[in-house]
């Protein structure tokens, strides 16, 4: 398709979503189209092996004021390397990858790749019950995926990683037997070194040639799509890498990022920020969004590190950030940015999820934009895993003195619409593994998983775990090595398994647990206040006039922290009858203890917790058991 004026026009309003048509290399019956946006370059010229890095053999033609450079060339077509060649205002050679090439060399190669991204999908059904159904009312537990170290092949090659057509083959099979509802994937935009995890990003429109090619990927995700399972990518436009060949002073300026350190640099991170406040750049950002929804038929996008991007002292000093023309601390430009963002997605693709990284107290990150908020589905809930994380790492002796850190989530819990993360960030770096944050002996340490696992299940807001975490795995996450799977050939870990695959299914087909997480009028607390025994409870319901028929019918669920059982625990419940206990993490199937023996428990008209009703529960040790009770009248 030829550039037109109204096409350059858009752009440099920064309201073209379909730049990535216009812009990049786009192969003919007779060759490539090539368009680069080099606004300060003297010269810019397309090079690579087809012409020798002769940047005299095939310069291109600049269009008036856009800064947009084109050039055709006859002949060359799918396959073929390539670079710009920008000669900068003070004479100096860049050699540059597209940034917005559809594919890239394997690292150390950093050339892109001229390729067309044409596929015949068959997910239509899946695609049309994503943009009618309610996201908040739907089941969303994703398994948070690296593809290069969930599983590796035996025989030796080059890159040593599983491939997507491997992948459609394993993970997609244990991933709908395990219950999980999405994959959410890290990694997948081009970056060029294995150790960044994919939060390096050279290659924003090229999906990394680590795992195969375009077509490829996109059979993974119609092939996820048809198994019922939704993808989301891991997706950074909080900064980018310096690499000589990446965005980082690409035409000879600060073009991608700002020119002053204080706005445009993360020492800490060694990385370059975005200039949101220039339309071109913003463009490029909403554009290649919208494009993975389009061209790759993504499900949603957890958007990284936006608290970097909210704040213009983010891990600063201060005298190292510039505040914003109203004095203060907040980066205007970035929040219009996430609000454009959030606009266009929602609205060129209904269904698809903008998820936020989001760490701080940030008001309205899931309101509307018209609202005054950010746009987003949902965000993090980064204050209930560090929460979390500590009260389960303690020593149960001490934990009826952090009682706090178990309820307070519950007074913010339906400020934003959550998802409850437990990430790759806290299994790395001397954090310990998910397990190996467990306090006490062996036992002990896998009774305190499953404990923590059931309340995670049953704690209001979606759901994200670590790959590995599910079974168990005893050392930190390694991105250069697969997951410790022998361990299932242990029982213990095989119990741990399946303790994580039928938390999944109960939370995937019950709807008091899924269809209320973002609706207060769906949770009430029963026993809050037993900080002595480290003992609480809670009800989950589903109000409202689209659940099913059985999502009247409360569920009862309780929680033990000691390793202290406690016979006949009164808990008050509303409804009279009889209760059948739905899940028991104490289950000798997982390992447990099996102490609990009670498959239901009748409701006495003894009133309890402001209830008229009550049941008598005998609690497990370092245990949970949820319980659901008749039909509500």
């Amino acid at each position: 398709m030829q550039i037109t004026d109204f096409d350059l026009y858009l752009f440099g309003e920064g309201k073209h979503e379909r730049i990535y048509e216009k812009l990049g290399a786009h192969g003919t019956a007779g060759g490539t189209r090539f368009a680069v946006w080099a606004p300060n370059a003297e010269r810019v010229s397309v090079v690579g092996p087809f012409n020798r890095w002769n940047g005299d053999a095939h310069v291109m033609q600049t269009r008036a004021a856009s800064g947009v450079w084109e050039l055709f060339i006859p002949g060359l077509g799918a396959g073929a390397e390539y670079k710009y060649e920008i000669r900068g205002r003070d004479g100096r050679l860049l050699l540059k990858a597209d940034p917005y090439g559809f594919a890239m060399q394997l690292r150390p190669g950093s050339s892109s790749v001229v390729a067309a991204l044409d596929y015949a999908w068959h997910d239509g059904e899946w695609l049309a019950m994503r943009g009618r159904s309610d996201p908040l009312r739907r089941p969303l537990n994703a398994y948070e995926v690296h593809l290069g170290s969930w599983r590796r092949p035996w025989h030796a090659r080059q890159p040593p990683f599983m491939s997507w057509p491997e992948a459609v083959d394993q993970l997609i099979p244990y991933v709908k037997d395990m219950g999980y509802t999405h994959v959410e994937l890290m990694g997948v935009a081009e970056h060029p070194l294995d150790a960044s995890w994919g939060y390096q990003v050279v290659g924003y429109y090229a999906a990394t040639s680590r795992y195969g090619s375009t077509r490829d990927f996109m059979q993974f995700i119609d092939c996820c799509h048809q198994a019922g399972i939704g993808v989301i990518l891991d997706w950074v436009p909080a900064h980018f890498p310096q690499d000589a060949h990446g965005l980082s002073n690409f035409d000879g300026t600060a073009l991608y990022e700002h020119a002053d350190s204080r706005l445009g640099e993360h020492r800490e991170w060694g990385t370059k920020v975005f200039n949101y406040g220039r339309h071109e750049v913003r463009n490029f950002l909403v554009a290649n969004a919208l494009f993975w929804a389009d061209r790759y038929h993504v499900d949603g996008l957890r958007v990284d590190a936006v608290a970097s991007m909210l704040y213009l002292d983010y891990s600063r000093k201060a005298d190292e950030w510039l505040p914003n023309r109203y004095g203060g601390r907040e980066n205007l430009e970035a929040i219009d940015f996430l609000r454009q963002l959030n606009d266009a997605v929602h609205r060129a693709f209904p269904g698809v999820l903008t998820i936020a990284e989001e760490s701080t107290a940030f008001a309205g990150v899931t309101r509307p934009p018209a609202d005054g908020g950010l746009g987003f589905n949902f965000k993090w809930n980064m204050g209930w895993m560090n929460d979390t994380l500590r009260y389960m790492a303690l020593d149960p002796v001490y934990r009826r003195h952090n009682h706090r850190l178990i309820t307070f989530s519950f007074v913010y819990a339906w400020s934003e619409n959550f998802i409850l993360p437990i990430s790759h960030d806290e299994v790395v770096h001397g954090k310990s593994s998910l397990l190996g944050k467990m306090p006490g002996d062996e036992w002990q340490k896998r009774a305190n998983f499953r404990l923590l696992i059931a309340y995670m299940c049953a704690h209001p807001g979606k759901k994200l775990l670590f790959m590995g975490s599910e079974f168990g795995q005893r050392h930190e996450w390694r991105e250069h090595e697969q997951l410790d799977w022998p361990l299932l050939q242990e029982p213990v870990h095989a119990g741990l398994r399946d303790c994580a695959r039928e938390l999944n299914w109960l939370y995937r087909d019950r709807e008091q647990f899924h269809g209320s997480d973002c609706d207060q009028a769906g949770f009430r607390w029963l026993d809050l206040h037993n900080a002595d025994s480290s003992v609480w409870a809670f009800q989950r319901t589903c109000p409202g006039p689209d659940s099913g028929p059985a999502a009247g019918a409360p569920v009862i669920c309780l929680f033990n922290a000691t390793p202290v059982p406690r016979d006949q625990y009164p808990v008050g419940v509303q409804g009279r009858g009889e209760y059948r206990k739905i899940f028991d993490s104490d289950a000798a199937r997982f390992g447990g203890s099996g102490y609990n023996r009670q498959e239901r428990a009748a409701a006495a008209a003894q009133p309890l917790h402001g209830l008229e009703y009550s049941l008598r529960v005998d609690l497990p040790p370092l245990g949970a058991v949820f319980f659901m009770g008749p039909q509500e009248s």
